[in-house]
């Protein structure tokens, strides 16, 4: 990737980034003992440390664990390397997967504020996406959000009871004209009320978009990318399925353009190696990631160190090509699979909903004709004929405001399962649209 080929031309500004944290997380404070296992982990093997409390290595009742992969190759953990994969280790992440990871951030995105930037190992991205935002937010503040989200954003940000401005999306995702119109609305919000605050967040979901599957295309990212820097936005870049694009042209990220260091990125392995090792990073300005990683001593000390050895160690085995190989042979399974379930849709729904090919991920976004809230019709209807589909409506910026959407996952079904579920789907609609006009005959 040539990064100063796509990069956007802006003057450079630099970022106070306190405007950007709360209160609440401006007086966290580093852990003494967390510190001096970061500080004793690279100390000198002849240190003496009483200072930490820590299990002594030889009462764990593991002798090795071994790990077969599905191409035959192997590793074993034992020793000391299996000390420390099961022992406590620094906040940040453990310190060969946090190199890897550094090193593999570095090698796919190229971002141009390297030396301002740093990386923080977590619970998945649903972690850093909720340590990011609680870290950001205050009461009542304005948010801005694409629309649909992921409704497990929405979810964090809920007990802040925020303003969510939602963002229209179209077939390209996140609409620029309208990301600037609600910014100016708001701004003359600001100006005659001075206790309402400009939104300084921008929650995005870039590549293969979950509900809609949309990616947004590197003009448009440029656009949005320069709409923030002129507003002061901090770009949330929720990229779980960077690595799960259809597309012939891979996508560039917001990170590969952020020039002036004002991207969270959220990366996760969760969709390409396995969601049960809750692996995922957040890349980013380093003070911004320093209070990240204060949140973490505070909440769960830090990741699996076993999830994260397990890692590291497959990284370390694969190499890099090798592991973007592995990647595309994921992405290349799920496109297989969104075929054959849009195959389904148009043998079963045509004429009765419509759709846009998703550009990757694992799910297709489906509008329903002539239902305006398909959710009863899901909800107690579709359990009964023991089909499920997820409400449109659980997506949306506002929840309570009906929906005619539906989002279908085609990541674990199989191909006779998912055609079936189409056709319940068509005898579901065909139904609900019966009732409909029944109940209108009869309110007329």
């Amino acid at each position: 990737m040539e990064a100063m080929s796509i990069m956007p031309t802006l003057p450079k500004m630099t970022i106070d980034y306190s405007y950007f944290i709360n209160g609440h997380s401006s007086r966290r404070r580093p852990g003494i003992t967390r510190e001096l296992t970061k500080k004793l982990y690279n100390a000198p093997k002849e240190t003496i440390s009483l200072a930490e409390g820590m299990p002594n290595d030889g009462s764990f009742p593991f002798e090795a664990i071994n790990v077969v992969l599905k191409d035959g190759s192997s590793y074993t953990l034992q020793g000391g390397e299996l000390a420390a994969s099961l022992q406590y280790i620094p906040s940040q992440g453990y310190p060969p997967l946090l190199r890897t990871l550094k090193e593999f951030t570095y090698y796919v995105h190229e971002p141009p504020n390297w030396q301002n930037t740093d990386i923080i190992i977590t619970n998945g991205s649903q972690c850093g996406i909720s340590k990011s935002i609680e870290m950001c937010i205050e009461e009542g503040c304005p948010i801005l959000v694409q629309n649909p989200l992921y409704t497990g954003t929405e979810i964090v940000m809920k007990p802040f009871r925020p303003i969510l401005l939602p963002i229209e999306q179209d077939e390209f995702g996140v609409i620029p004209e309208h990301l600037v119109m609600t910014l100016e609305d708001w701004k003359i919000r600001c100006e005659n009320d001075p206790t309402i605050k400009m939104p300084k967040i921008f929650y995005i979901n870039p590549t293969a978009a979950n509900p809609t599957g949309v990616t947004i295309p590197l003009d448009r990212k440029k656009e949005i990318y320069k709409i923030c820097c002129e507003y002061n936005i901090l770009i949330l870049e929720d990229d779980a399925y960077f690595f799960m694009d259809f597309q012939d042209t891979k996508p560039v990220s917001f990170l590969s353009l952020d020039v002036e260091g004002r991207v969270l990125r959220f990366d996760s392995l969760s969709k390409v190696l396995a969601s049960g090792l809750r692996v995922g990073w957040v890349t980013g300005p380093k003070q911004l990631i320093h209070n990240i990683e204060l949140h973490i001593q505070s909440a769960y000390l830090h990741s699996s160190s076993l999830s994260q050895s397990i890692t590291y160690n497959t990284f370390k085995l694969w190499g890099f090509d090798k592991m973007l190989q592995h990647f595309a042979s994921v992405s290349n399974y799920y496109k297989i699979r969104r075929d054959l379930t849009i195959s389904s849709m148009e043998r079963h729904l045509k004429g009765l909903c419509d759709w846009s090919i998703p550009s990757g991920g694992m799910f297709v976004w489906i509008k329903v004709r002539n239902i305006p809230d398909v959710y009863e019709m899901l909800m107690t209807r579709g359990l009964k004929k023991h089909v499920c589909f997820a409400p449109g409506q659980a997506f949306m910026a506002d929840p309570t405001v009906a929906c005619s959407y539906i989002r279908a996952a085609y990541s674990r079904a199989t191909p006779k399962q998912i055609d079936k579920a189409m056709r319940l789907l068509a005898e579901l609609i065909r139904e609900e649209q019966a009732l409909l006009r029944r109940k209108l005959d009869n309110f007329i």
